[in-house]
């Protein structure tokens, strides 16, 4: 073990926990007045809920031994059994075993924070803290074995996925458009936002967090990390200014919102690709992907759809088009390299991953609203999520 990739490792592991605060942030500038607690709360209390679950069984059934490729076994690691210092040869060969896993845990805890921005502002605390546990447990587990795990399905078939296009953003994202509709629409639909300044922070930890998103992914202080780095940078800047100029072509202001959105567009596109693509590719993803999702925006307002935070629009598809891109620019495989190969796979795996995470998502909210009603009444709703669920207000 290199003592210089160990440092790194565990900088890169603090900066993605610092994403999950950032997101918190990030939604709850966006919400009401009323429901600005609840809404940075549903992101912090992953960080104790998942942390549980992951110590548990969560690292096993996303890295234990793989059972036919789908998921892994619950008794390889249970409790964290046999995860310490040592590396392991076929998960952290230059790392210590406890480190690979702490890294990985910082990935499946944002990851369901992410979904609550479709549901914010009308959503029982109580039955988010079950979809959480069920989401970890039926989704997000078996989508990271398959896609991270050295004998995982989607890995075998040759599907790439350098740091969570697939695994984190896709799978937040089609959970999210799913939950908007079951949970239906919110009673008034404001989309004033509270606190703008909240955003713009909540921005900055999200991009800040992201270098060890991207760059910890390559698991080492290398020049891999480096190049991801690199592109992380210049993607989210991509997007972020396409953003702008969108809105200046179409004749409206600059916001800030809009400017904090297409940052985090191009953060999410470059995520899968980080490590594959050149520093110019990085910036085609990256406006390539502000274009998809603020058309996808325009779409879904067009609609009846309530995604409050406009969760499909950014993560989902600014997710799926990073799969997508991944295929067409990764060196050596790509289709720009005249290899169609990883191309046809990516497709057939974006339509596999969207189908089965649709429907098993719709499952798990039809079930988790059996067992504690996932919205709130119109009074509670009216009155606001923060004295209605917390008992606090801003």
């Amino acid at each position: 073990m290199n003592n210089a990739d160990i440092a790194w490792m565990l900088t890169a592991t603090c900066l993605v926990f610092f994403m999950t605060p950032g997101l918190s942030f990030f939604y709850g500038g966006m919400v009401s007045k009323k429901n600005i607690i609840s809404t940075m709360l549903q992101s912090f209390v992953a960080l104790g809920i998942v942390t549980i679950w992951w110590v548990l069984v969560g690292f096993s059934l996303c890295f234990g031994d793989s059972v036919y490729g789908f998921i892994g076994s619950p008794m390889t690691f249970l409790g964290m059994r046999d995860v310490g210092l040592a590396p392991n040869a076929l998960l952290s060969p230059n790392l210590p075993m406890i480190l690979f896993a702490m890294f990985q845990l910082k990935f499946a805890v944002i990851t369901p924070a992410l979904i609550t921005g479709s549901f914010a502002e009308r959503i029982n605390f109580k039955g988010y803290l079950l979809f959480i546990l069920l989401f970890s447990t039926f989704i997000y587990a078996p989508l990271c074995h398959m896609t991270w795990h050295p004998d995982g399905l989607l890995k075998l078939a040759g599907v790439l996925d350098y740091a969570g296009g697939t695994v984190v953003h896709m799978s937040a994202g089609i959970a999210a458009l799913t939950g908007a509709m079951v949970l239906g629409s919110r009673i008034n639909k404001t989309n004033q936002p509270v606190n703008i300044p909240f955003i713009l922070l909540g921005t900055a930890m999200l991009w800040f967090g992201w270098f060890g998103f991207n760059a910890g992914s390559a698991f080492g202080a290398n020049g891999e990390a480096a190049m991801s780095f690199a592109t992380t940078t210049c993607a989210s800047a991509a997007a972020m200014v396409t953003w702008v100029l969108i809105d200046l072509f179409k004749g409206r202001k600059v916001s800030a919102v809009g400017t904090c959105i297409g940052a985090v567009v191009g953060l999410v596109a470059i995520t899968p690709a980080a490590g594959f693509v050149t520093v110019l590719q990085s910036l085609i993803i990256g406006v390539l992907g502000a274009c998809l999702s603020y058309a996808a925006i325009v779409v879904k307002n067009k609609t009846k759809l309530d995604d409050t935070l406009d969760v499909f629009p950014t993560h989902g598809i600014a997710g799926i088009f990073g799969m997508v891109a991944t295929a067409v620019f990764a060196k050596d495989v790509g289709l720009i390299y005249g290899e169609t190969e990883t191309f046809i796979v990516h497709l057939v795996a974006l339509i596999v991953v969207f189908v089965s995470v649709f429907f098993i998502s719709f499952l798990l909210y039809k079930i988790t609203n059996k067992l504690i009603p996932m919205r709130v009444n119109r009074d509670l709703e009216n009155f606001g999520l923060d004295q209605s669920q917390h008992n606090e207000q801003y």
